[in-house]
């Protein structure tokens, strides 16, 4: 595996300076409203129609969350909504979400970067600073290229008898707005290497599993979100050439190739959409990529664990997206391992995940990364992971929160990779049978 996911990263110069603003969007103004459905989400949208507006995530049987601005706020009150404001200002939500609170001195013992958001050279320096901290058990990877050439930078580790156990597979910024999933990830990273060696239980992870840990699937997009369009969430791919769009962007976690056309509640076909699926599967130079990675994975060692982490909602969702009425022959293991871990969590500070199938319990995904890496790349367990909040700030989550979030979660994680191997098996994993290109009637 090393000579086939060995990429050398560059390393460059972290920027000191607040993050640039080259023709940014204003959202000066614009509020943020969760509007309640209660089963009658057609009713809701239609009543909707009238106006411009972007919509957030969106539990379909409860409510859903959208962004109006000033010059549609009349309209929107005037509707009658049953609704109750998560930002009075997004503007000045979003101004305060990127002020920095501490000066980051640049040591990978300095806790202080779990205070602030970052820029994204500031990340690249973190994440080689994370491995040059674990030279001898660790080594810097890369899935390729993003659409405008970025590295699709990572970090390998593993215990002390080398490289080869069966991977955990983590990965975090697929859109490109969810700036907690990459502090989430880089934290646990730093767990892992800081108690290998110094703590029992963390030690035996890196001894019985090897890590792959990539925080920026979508480069393009997040640097996109932080010098122009903070609510910006696909990858920065130009307009299909077929058709008369303008639109730029492929939803990434709608591109894999399993199940990419199935459901047609699953992703969207209109390039404006953010679900906007592209053109065929895999048509993206990101999700490529991660496709040739998780083969590898799956061919050499195999995969254990994969978890992709998003925000926002508070949700532990397992296989499978794109079909709400299938479900996995092991989903009662996969809840059984949810529910512990959501019980972890809750411990830190409360916070309570809901689990279950990712379809059933929210909403259908097709050509998502959990499909493929479950069905295709047949890993024992396949979650997707929705970070803080649940309807307060929703994706601009104040720097406060960060701390907490990536605390939670590490507790989270110590639970799961404890439970792994030792709880629900029979003797075979969960995902045994290969995928040979037909869909898994589990």
């Amino acid at each position: 595996m090393k000579s086939l996911l060995l990429i050398p990263l560059f390393l460059s110069l972290a920027s000191c300076a607040a993050f640039p603003k080259p023709n940014r969007i204003s959202y000066s103004g614009h509020k943020v409203f969760r509007i309640k459905t209660q089963h009658q989400l057609n009713s809701v949208l239609k009543k909707l129609s009238s106006l411009s507006f972007d919509q957030w995530n969106h539990d379909i049987t409860r409510h859903i969350d959208i962004a109006i601005s000033p010059d549609q706020l009349a309209k929107f009150e005037a509707l009658g909504l049953d609704a109750h404001c998560m930002h009075e200002d997004l503007g000045a939500s979003i101004a305060a979400e990127s002020r920095r609170t501490s000066v980051w001195k640049r040591q990978v013992n300095d806790s202080s970067w779990y205070n602030t958001y970052h820029p994204y050279e500031d990340h690249k320096q973190y994440f080689n600073d994370l491995q040059a901290s674990f030279p001898d058990n660790s080594e810097t990877i890369s899935s390729g290229t993003s659409y405008e050439g970025r590295d699709i930078f990572g970090i390998h580790l593993w215990g002390a008898e080398g490289p080869g156990k069966p991977a955990v597979l983590w990965h975090g910024t697929v859109h490109a707005r969810e700036w907690i999933t990459a502090m989430v990830v880089e934290y646990l990273t730093l767990q892992l290497i800081q108690g290998y060696g110094n703590d029992n239980v963390t030690t035996s992870f890196l001894d019985k599993y090897d890590f792959y840990i990539l925080p920026f699937v979508n480069p393009d997009g997040f640097v996109h979100s932080q010098t122009t369009e903070r609510l910006w969430r696909k990858n920065r791919q130009p307009p299909p050439p077929s058709g008369n769009s303008s639109c730029f962007g492929r939803d990434i976690n709608r591109n894999w190739p399993y199940e990419w056309n199935s459901n047609p509640l699953g992703a969207s076909t209109d390039p404006c959409s953010q679900t906007y699926k592209g053109e065929e599967p895999s048509d993206t130079p990101e999700n490529q990529g991660l496709v040739k990675l998780v083969n590898e994975l799956r061919d050499s060692s195999g995969i254990k664990l994969f978890i992709d982490w998003h925000s926002y909602g508070q949700y532990i969702l397992s296989p499978w997206g794109y079909n709400c009425t299938l479900y996995a022959d092991d989903l009662g293991q996969h809840t059984k391992l949810a529910a512990v871990t959501g019980d972890a969590i809750r411990e830190t500070e409360g916070k309570t995940f809901t689990f279950g199938p990712s379809c059933s319990t929210l909403y259908a995904t097709t050509g998502s990364s959990v499909d493929y890496i479950y069905g295709a790349g047949k890993a024992d367990w396949a979650y997707t992971i929705e970070l803080r909040d649940v309807g307060d700030f929703g994706f601009v989550l104040p720097p406060e929160q960060i701390r907490p979030s990536v605390e939670e979660q590490w507790l989270g994680q110590r639970v799961m990779l404890s439970l792994l191997d030792e709880v629900f098996f029979d003797g075979e994993g969960p995902a045994a049978s290969a995928w040979d290109g037909e869909v898994r009637n589990d």
